[in-house]
């Protein structure tokens, strides 16, 4: 059994994690963290998140001394990035297996922290070393990795569609994939705010040219695109539209081919040979569900996941069973 230390637990993605790690066959989950500032702290995750009673009524408590991080095997952070960016080299020293789901290790790219995050990176040594855990793709990387930098929602299902296309080379460089996206209000977090709150949101994009997960697609991409953000107003799942320019002797059937070879054998993303998926396909579920169309030289695709799953939680326990050799969907499905 891996003693496992969740923080950031109150939350909505630390909420799923739990449920995930709860059903684990190999996981003890054997302590619940908040920050020592949070109003959360003392209270049980199942009176924050009811559709947890009586599965898990653990306690949050504050997390406030080192010597409550010791005889942990795992930690997973469902923390802001400037949270995870201070815990995340004392748990690596104490030799634990670190799964961070915020931004803080994600770019091995101290500028790229400056000019998105607004702070100064101090540990370029871990930035270096630590594995980007878009499961799909770094597979074996992750299986070697001590830090495992979780990817963004809007990253991972862009990524997801977009890496068989620009692998194979089928895009046209001339023309950047565009990428609109919209989330569910979830994505913002628990913390309450008048812009996320569900009666104020309509649907509209937000931070145009300068959301930092643009950046994050281009880093791990490798080609640049454009991506326009939307916040929807529903609570969870991301729907992306994804419109490229294919190279003129590309077709259909070259298409089909490169998501085949990319995923036939990946259980968490399905692609659709008839039609594209909807928001309903994936919410509750720790797929990416993939389809597309396309006409002469264009390819749309479109790319559905539950932000707080595989856009977050579920990713996180993916790459957890790839990490320690267990089967990739074991709790998830």
């Amino acid at each position: 059994m891996l003693n496992t230390l969740i923080v950031g637990a109150s939350g909505y993605a630390g909420a799923e994690l739990v449920n995930f790690l709860n059903r684990h066959p190999h996981v003890n989950i054997n302590f619940l963290a908040v920050s020592v500032q949070s109003t959360d702290a003392g209270k049980r995750l199942s009176d924050l998140h009811p559709h947890l009673k009586g599965v898990v009524d653990l306690s949050l408590q504050p997390l406030s001394s080192p010597t409550e991080w010791a005889d942990h095997d795992i930690v997973f952070l469902a923390t802001a990035h400037e949270v995870s960016h201070d815990l995340v080299p004392k748990f690596l020293k104490d030799d634990c297996v670190v799964f961070d789901l915020s931004g803080a290790f994600r770019v091995n790219d101290s500028e790229f922290y400056k000019q998105f995050y607004g702070f100064t990176h101090q540990y370029a040594t871990w930035l270096d070393r630590a594995v980007y855990g878009l499961a799909e793709w770094n597979h074996h990387k992750i299986k070697e990795a001590q830090l495992v930098a979780v990817p963004g929602c809007y990253p991972t299902v862009a990524q997801l569609a977009l890496k068989p296309l620009v692998n194979s080379l089928l895009l046209n460089s001339n023309q950047w994939p565009v990428i609109n996206a919209i989330s569910g209000v979830s994505g913002a977090g628990r913390k309450a705010s008048i812009h996320t709150n569900f009666c104020e949101v309509s649907l509209q994009p937000y931070n145009l040219f300068n959301h930092r997960h643009q950046p994050e697609i281009v880093a791990h991409l490798g080609v640049p695109v454009i991506f326009t953000p939307h916040l929807g107003n529903f609570s969870r799942g991301i729907l992306a539209t994804i419109t490229c320019r294919l190279q003129p002797d590309v077709n259909r059937a070259d298409i089909v081919a490169a998501f085949h070879n990319a995923y036939h054998d990946k259980p968490l993303v399905r692609v659709y040979q008839q039609g594209v998926p909807s928001l309903k396909a994936v919410v509750g579920q720790p797929f990416c569900d993939i389809g597309f169309e396309v006409q002469d030289e264009h390819v749309i695709i479109v790319a559905a996941e539950d932000n707080l799953l595989k856009g977050a939680a579920s990713q996180a326990v993916q790459c957890m069973n790839i990490r320690f050799g267990f089967p990739e969907t074991q709790s998830l499905i």
